[in-house]
């Protein structure tokens, strides 16, 4: 199954593969890989220090702990530069990387680059997406859509049972 491997649809879908990213992150370059010791929850979010954006951080930070215990590590993905997310993070405090996608690619492979619309005029932006990737580097959970309130608790609930 090739790496950005796509249904029907062309979205991703649980089962497969995860596209393979390399995007600069407050921590200098974060490179994902096929395999890793450790489970991934890949959150896509829209902009860095507006109102969902940074609840849904501030409840992934509150449960970092939780994450850990069960070998999971947490990647916020925006396309927000690395001096944006530098100072969204020491705003919030926030324990886990923050990935620069802009250069949209990761966000196409991930199926979260689409037209939205506000105030009747189209454009385009990250649509708010959390994936689960397990050790193995296969998608084992999908949100699309996020709604903030809860997620991070479903998000949870999930990397329990892998």
């Amino acid at each position: 199954m090739p790496a950005t491997a796509k249904n029907i649809e062309g979205q991703l879908a649980i089962g497969d593969k995860a596209p393979h990213f390399t995007m600069p992150s407050n921590h200098g370059e974060i490179i994902f890989t096929a395999q890793g010791s450790k489970n991934i929850v890949l959150y896509f979010y829209p902009r860095d220090d507006t109102p969902g954006c940074t609840l849904e951080a501030k409840d992934f930070r509150d449960n970092i702990k939780e994450f850990e215990k069960l070998d999971a590590v947490i990647i916020g993905v925006s396309k927000d530069s690395v001096a944006s997310h530098d100072k969204f993070k020491e705003k919030y405090c926030l324990p886990f990387p923050l990935a620069s996608a802009a250069e949209t690619s990761t966000c196409e492979d991930y199926g979260v680059w689409k037209e939205k619309m506000n105030y009747g005029k189209a454009y385009m932006g990250i649509e708010r997406s959390t994936f689960l990737i397990d050790k193995k580097g296969i998608i084992r959970q999908i949100w699309r859509k996020v709604k903030v309130e809860g997620h991070v608790d479903a998000v949870l609930a999930a990397v329990k049972e892998l």
